[in-house]
Order: structure tokens, then sequence, then C-alpha cells
């Protein structure tokens, strides 16, 4: 979906290679619970509010993700909606 003619191209904030992502919003329970898990492990990540960034909600929008959150580890794997034990996987897959 593109911006309408005449207004300034929108930029997301994409994942970056060497920290996990997770694009949440505020009202969801499900973000908060994510971040609490990786807060109380302990792992570092970058937060992408949705509702304050259009541009990063277009390109979920446009990749086909409905749900929330979306985490995207270092090494490029997307997580949709993941449970703490989904999370926990995850991040020891990405240190082995």
């Amino acid at each position: 979906m593109s911006p309408p003619t005449g207004d300034p191209p929108l930029t997301p904030t994409l994942p970056i290679p060497h920290l996990l992502t997770v694009y949440g919003s505020a009202w969801c329970g499900d973000c908060h619970r994510t971040r609490r898990y990786l807060d109380g492990a302990g792992v570092p990540y970058r937060y992408v509010d949705l509702q304050a960034d259009a541009a990063a909600q277009l390109l979920l929008d446009d990749a086909g993700y409905r749900a929330i959150p979306v985490v995207v580890t270092p090494r490029g794997r997307v997580l949709i909606e993941p449970s703490d034990r989904e999370l926990a996987a995850a991040i020891a897959a990405e240190a082995a």
C-alpha cells in the first residue's frame, strides 16, 4: 500500500542484524507479556510501537502479518504472537 500522492514517503523502522526487534502496540497484552519475558531474561531488543510508526505497520500489513507482537530475530526468523516457550527456543537457537 503506497502513501497518497503528495505525501512524503514513509520509512519503516526495520530490524537490525544484531538485535531482536519486537513490533507491537501499547494496547496489546501479548506485546506486554513478550516484553516482560525479554526484560526478565535480560535479552536486549528494540521495540517498535506500531501506533507511532505507521510505515512499520504498513510493512507488516504488506507482509501479511495480522497478529502482534511480531518478533524478528537477528538472523531474520519471524515469530508471530510467540509464547514464552517459543521465544526461549528462538533465543537459544540464535545463540547456537
